[in-house]
């Protein structure tokens, strides 16, 4: 019984050691993406090779859950990747710091966080103003209610130099 355990004991450590030392496989380049994978992950093709393993892996899941989501879900999916694109890599890990902190709060405080997200986002877009958030969709620059606006010209081709909107002037 003794030299059974023993064999056991020898049998599970060489093959954990042989399992710890096997190296993972190495997620695929951009080109080596099926051609499914390319099109579902579209919005990170200038990025994907330099993306960490573990970012890759992540993705890699997303995309292979996708062809099973519910429409408006793939189309949540590719507006937040699109999003995630934009953001420099500081941004980004600051996403990743407040969601592994939203992940450690206690299941009650994630629902009272939750609802108040969905109250927030019933609210009238020129009350998300005021509560120094900025619109989902982009507005038109507020005019003042003292003077009638003036005459412009037609818009021009926006330049990457133009503002968005003009400054008011409490901010100046």
């Amino acid at each position: 019984m003794a030299k059974a355990l023993l064999a056991v004991a020898l049998w599970l450590c060489t093959s954990l050691s042989v399992l710890a030392a096997t190296p993972q496989k190495k997620p695929p380049t951009w080109g080596e993406l099926t051609q499914e994978q390319q099109q579902i992950l579209a919005p990170l093709a200038g990025d994907w090779d330099n993306l960490e393993p573990v970012r890759k892996r992540n993705w890699l899941g997303i995309a292979k859950r996708y062809p099973k989501m519910k429409p408006d879900e793939q189309a949540r999916v590719q507006r937040r990747m699109q999003a995630w694109v934009k953001l420099t890599p500081k941004e980004r890990q600051a996403a990743r710091e407040r969601y592994k902190k939203l992940e450690k709060l206690p299941p009650d405080k994630k629902q009272g966080l939750k609802q108040q997200w969905e109250e927030y986002n019933r609210l009238p877009e020129q009350e998300r103003r005021k509560l120094g958030s900025t619109p989902r969709k982009p507005a038109a620059p507020a005019r003042p209610a003292k003077s009638p606006p003036e005459p412009t010209p037609p818009p021009a081709a926006p330049t990457e130099a133009s503002p968005v909107a003009p400054a008011s002037p409490t901010n100046q």
